[in-house]
């Protein structure tokens, strides 16, 4: 749904000023914040303020989950920036893929529906919080194994998991498909029939978690993959798993 003048230009001026507010926060650096104001202007112009509101519910969430116990973190040598900031590369992992589905309904909305759009972005986002969540909090157990080997790993290793990480990933998931399917009610967006966009984006995000440890583990640690890489191959495998769930449920894709 492309936004109308008015609302457009209203849903740009709520983007800057959110991007803004993270900069000034110290969330995001000023280029990732700058970067952000770009993908979040095309997000709410083009999808309509409910896709916005997720993301920002996305960013808001990994920065209170990147800040938990920073202290802690800091001695164990696995923070984020300085003061918790994300950078640009981090930006782009997350918000090049919802970005690029908003993008492509609203060029061909025959190739992906509104209410396919919707069941995607959440499980991309879903995805993201997943992963944040497991990486923030799932590092403070003070125990990991490897996901493949399950054998015991330093917290914070790329592919090593834990109880707590793993409880994590999946409230991550699940409370963004909720909170999600809120926003896309409350903006009156077109949603598939059933939990579909609830328990179909939740598993598809708390898979794809999956997913990202065991390249973490394969791809990364061997120099092949960087981060972002690892993370955004995370959220394909996200929004790939959410489409085989659409077709499953004879959605329109």
């Amino acid at each position: 749904m492309v936004l109308s003048l008015l609302p457009a230009a209203l849903g740009v001026a709520v983007t800057v000023g959110l991007a803004v507010a993270a900069i000034a926060s110290r969330a995001l650096t000023p280029a990732a914040g700058a970067v952000a104001a770009a993908f979040g202007t095309v997000v709410v112009v083009l999808g309509g303020f409910p896709f916005l509101a997720l993301l920002t519910l996305f960013v808001v969430a990994s920065v209170l989950a990147t800040r938990y116990g920073f202290e802690e973190k800091r001695r164990l040598n696995v923070h984020e920036g300085t003061q918790g900031e994300r950078g640009v590369s981090n930006v782009l992992a997350h918000a090049i893929l919802p970005t690029a589905l908003v993008v492509l309904s609203a060029a061909v909305p025959s190739a992906l529906p509104a209410s396919s759009l919707a069941v995607l972005y959440t499980a991309a986002l879903a995805f993201g919080s997943a992963d944040t969540f497991a990486s923030e909090f799932g590092v403070l157990a003070g125990t990991a194994r490897s996901i493949l080997t399950f054998r015991p790993v330093r917290p914070g290793t790329n592919g090593g998991i834990s109880g707590t990480g793993e409880f994590w990933a999946l409230v991550g998931a699940l409370s963004m498909s909720v909170v999600g399917t809120a926003f896309f009610v409350a903006f009156d967006a077109p949603l598939p029939h059933g939990g579909l966009i609830v328990a179909g984006a939740a598993l598809a995000g708390f898979a794809g978690c999956q997913v990202d440890s065991v390249l973490g583990e394969t791809l990364e640690n061997r120099g092949y993959l960087s981060k972002a890489t690892t993370n955004l191959l995370g959220m394909v495998s996200s929004v790939l798993i959410a489409l085989v769930l659409i077709a499953a449920e004879g959605g329109p894709l």
